[in-house]
C-alpha cells in the first residue's frame, strides 16, 4: 500500500487522479490529548490550538481502484470529526474498525458510528467488523452493553443502534488481522508499565506504523519495526505529550525523538 499522508489542518489535500492510480491516504482526525486540545476555554479573541482524540482513518486504495475506509479509534467527539473531516475529504462510510485500547478518549464515540452506517429504524444492516482485544470488549461490555450484547431480551424493544460485528485479536505480533483486506500486525507497547496497549504496523510498499499511545517499546517490538531489527519502516507515526520534561505514561519529545534514533524510519 503506497500512503499518502493528510493533516488534521488540511494543509494537505486529497487528489481524484491519484487515488485513481491506486494511492492510498492516511487522514488524521484527530492528533490531541485524551481532554482534547484547547484544555481550557481561550480568551477572547484568542485563536487557539484545536485538536481532536487521537484517530487515524486510512483510505486503502486496492489494484482495481476499489476504496475501503479503515478507522482506527473513536474518540469522545467522533460525530464532530465526521462532520469536520468526512464531509471535507468526501468519506462515505467506514467499513472496519480497530480499536487499540479500550480508554474513554479511544472508545466514546462507538454509539455515533449509526452516523456512518446505512440507516434503518429496525437496524436490519450489515454490522461493521470492529477488532479489539478480549480485555477491551470486557470493558466496552460495561460502558455500552446495548452495543456489545447480541439479543434484546424478551419484551425489549428494537431502537436504533450503531450494529458492530466484534472480531476478538491477540496482542501478538505473531497473530495478524485482515481488516477490509488490508493486513495489520498488532504491535504489543506500554502506555504507563501497569497497561498493555497496541499499536500497528500496517502496509506492503510503505510499512507505517501507528502508536497514539506508548511510554516504552518491548524489546520484541522495537526489534520488529527497526531498521537494526527486521526490516526498516518508512513511516512511524508516535506519540509525543509535552515538548519538554517526561510522563509516566506517555512519550514527550525527547523520549520520542530518541526512539526515532533508535528505531530509524524512512
Amino acid at each position: 500500500m503506497e500512503t499518502k499522508a493528510l493533516s488534521q489542518n488540511s494543509d494537505l489535500k486529497m487528489h481524484d487522479e491519484e487515488f485513481d492510480n491506486g494511492v492510498s491516504s492516511l487522514i488524521f482526525l484527530g492528533t490531541g490529548y485524551s481532554s482534547l486540545l484547547p484544555i481550557t476555554l481561550p480568551a477572547a479573541g484568542e485563536k487557539p490550538n484545536y485538536m481532536y482524540n487521537t484517530s487515524l482513518l486510512i483510505d486503502s486504495v486496492d489494484e482495481n481502484g476499489a476504496h475501503k475506509y479503515i478507522l482506527i479509534n473513536v474518540g469522545k467527539i467522533f460525530r464532530e470529526q465526521v462532520l469536520r473531516w468526512f464531509t471535507h475529504h468526501k468519506i462515505p462510510r467506514v467499513d472496519s474498525i480497530i480499536l487499540s485500547h479500550e480508554h474513554i478518549d479511544i472508545v466514546l464515540g462507538l454509539d455515533d458510528i449509526r452516523t456512518v452506517q446505512p440507516f434503518s429504524p429496525t437496524n436490519e444492516i450489515d454490522p461493521t467488523p470492529i477488532y479489539l482485544t478480549q480485555n477491551s470488549i470486557e470493558s466496552l461490555a460495561e460502558k455500552f452493553p446495548y452495543l456489545v450484547k447480541k439479543k434484546l431480551k424478551e419484551g425489549e424493544e428494537v431502537r436504533r443502534v450503531a450494529q458492530l460485528d466484534w472480531r476478538i485479536i491477540e496482542s501478538d505480533c505473531a497473530k495478524p488481522l485482515i481488516s477490509s483486506g488490508l493486513e495489520f500486525v498488532p504491535l504489543p507497547v506500554m502506555h504507563g508499565e501497569d497497561y498493555d496497549f497496541l499499536g500497528f504496523l500496517f502496509g506492503k510498499k510503505s510499512r507505517t506504523v501507528y502508536n497514539s499511545d506508548v511510554s516504552r517499546f518491548p524489546a520484541t517490538t522495537e526489534h520488529l519495526i527497526s531498521k537494526a531489527g527486521v526490516r526498516q519502516l518508512d513511516l512511524l507515526i508516535l506519540d509525543t505529550l509535552y515538548k519538554k520534561g517526561s510522563h509516566n505514561t506517555h512519550f514527550c519529545l525527547q523520549q520520542s525523538l530518541d526512539a526515532v534514533n533508535r528505531i530509524r524510519p524512512k
